[in-house]
Order: C-alpha cells, then structure tokens, then sequence
C-alpha cells in the first residue's frame, strides 16, 4: 500500500533526489560512503533499467545542502531521514550503501521496520561489515586537519586533486569529519533480523570488509544472505561500477521476479567482476 499519496513534503525533497512521482515500478534508495555524496552515483541512473527510479539521499553539509551543519551521529540523522523517506516508500524499494552508507541503510532498514513502515525489498551492502563486529578502522575525526587528511587520503576515500583546491576543500572538509566521527562513534545493538534478504558486495583487496566480514551479515537478517566480490580495494565500486550497477538490477529482478528491473552485464563488464 502506498505510504502517502501527492506530491512529496518539502523535507522529504531536501533528503531524497530522483523524480518523486516517477511511474516506475521500484525505487533504489542510495546512501553514499563518508565523504562522498549524491553526485558520487552520478552514472548509475543512465545504467539502471527503466522500471528502477534511481533516489540518491542528499545527506545535510554537503552539495545542495551546503549551508546546513553535517550531522556526526547515527541514530540522529537516522531520526530525521525516516520521516524524509516515508512518503517515497509508495511503491516497492531497495536500499544501497557504500561503507558508511552500508551502515546506514541498516539502519535504516531497522528503523522502519521498527515503526511498521514499509520495508525494502532488498538491501544491498557494500564494503562493510556487519555491524555487531569490532571496528577495522583507526579513529582519526580528532585529527589536526593536516594529519585527518593524511589519513583518509591513506584509506583511499579523498580524490588527491581535492588538495590542490584549498578553497573547496574547506567547504568539504567539515561533512568529511562528521562522516568520520558518525562512523567511530557508531554503536549497534540486538535488535531483530531484519524481514528482507540483503545482498553484500566487496572488493578481493579491501582489507577492512573482505569476503568473511561479508558473509557476517547472515546474522542480521532472517532472509537469505548473498556474497559477491569484485576486483579492487575498498573503493572498488567506482572502476567496478557498471558490473555493480548490473548485479544490483539482477538481484532486484530475482527478488521481484520482474525481468523488466534486470539488465545483462555488457562483455567489459564481465571482465571487470
């Protein structure tokens, strides 16, 4: 059943991009990894079936919302994004998430699933664990802006020309650190499984979410779990991107039994997965 009907709020617009009264059949909600944002999924809508609208969430501190404070807590920008999302969950939905952004759409996930709000179809997490295992990765938000840097540009998260432009730099900076801290500072806790299958993606030379911490997700959910790895490291997705995009449309066909969301791979892209 539909969650609203109409046009979408206003709040609901500032969170989510895509077309909201799209007459396509299935909506994939993106989440982006810390530091990244909508425009990081900028070739996936033209890669996508035609029955998927493509929705990229608009996190706050960054592109169009600039101007607003980025939010350094979970459960807090999780508290704000339900209400957004709800009057999109019209029709049926996956969640993706990159890293951060994995966690995220777990959480999400759990949050409407906890308000007996329409759940997704599927979710679809990439490079990350799952959440009940220990950290894999130094606490730098605390860092001095010249050793923060440093460090994310080590974990491989900062295009290195971004350095080259202090002025940009500055304004990106504050959403990085909050990303940062979100993720340090992140603490899960039981809750049921979660009433969907989720699909976990990895690159074979990410050393922080390889094949075992994906395989990890079995836990947190009821439904079935499936692992696919990718050539590259922890940002595999963005070289490995059309043979991601593709892997996603067949899951959500396989799930819905709707060839219409799938899209074969191309000969390049099977090279690449």
């Amino acid at each position: 059943m539909p969650a609203t009907s109409g046009t979408r709020s206003a709040p609901g617009r500032a969170w989510i991009g895509g077309d909201p009264e799209t007459t396509r059949r299935l909506r994939l909600f993106a989440l982006p990894f810390a530091g990244g944002n909508a425009a990081s999924f900028g070739e996936w809508p033209a890669r996508l079936p035609g029955s998927i609208a493509f929705s990229p969430v608009h996190l706050p501190g960054r592109e169009r919302r600039i101007m607003e404070p980025a939010i350094d807590d979970a459960q807090a920008l999780i508290a704000q994004l339900v209400p957004a999302i709800a009057p999109w969950l019209d029709r049926p939905y996956a969640l993706f998430g990159h890293s951060m952004g994995a966690m995220l759409a777990y959480e999400l996930a759990q949050a409407l699933q906890h308000r007996g709000l329409p759940g997704p179809e599927l979710v679809i997490i990439s490079g990350h664990g799952a959440p009940n295992l220990p950290r894999r990765f130094p606490v730098i938000s605390h860092l001095a802006d010249a050793e923060f840097l440093a460090a994310v540009m080590e974990l491989g998260g900062l295009p290195a020309v971004l350095l080259e432009e202090p002025e940009l730099l500055a304004l990106v900076l504050p959403a990085l650190r909050a990303d940062f801290k979100l993720c340090e500072t992140y603490d899960w806790r039981p809750r049921p499984a979660l009433a969907c299958p989720i699909l976990a993606i990895g690159g074979r030379s990410d050393p922080i979410a390889g094949l075992p911490e994906l395989q990890s997700w079995q836990a947190m959910t009821s439904q079935t779990l499936t692992c696919e790895m990718f050539d590259g490291n922890h940002f595999f997705i963005h070289h490995a991107m059309p043979a991601v995009v593709a892997l996603i449309a067949r899951a959500i066909a396989e799930r819905l039994r709707d060839p219409s969301c799938a899209r074969g791979p191309t000969a390049s892209e099977l090279r690449i997965s």
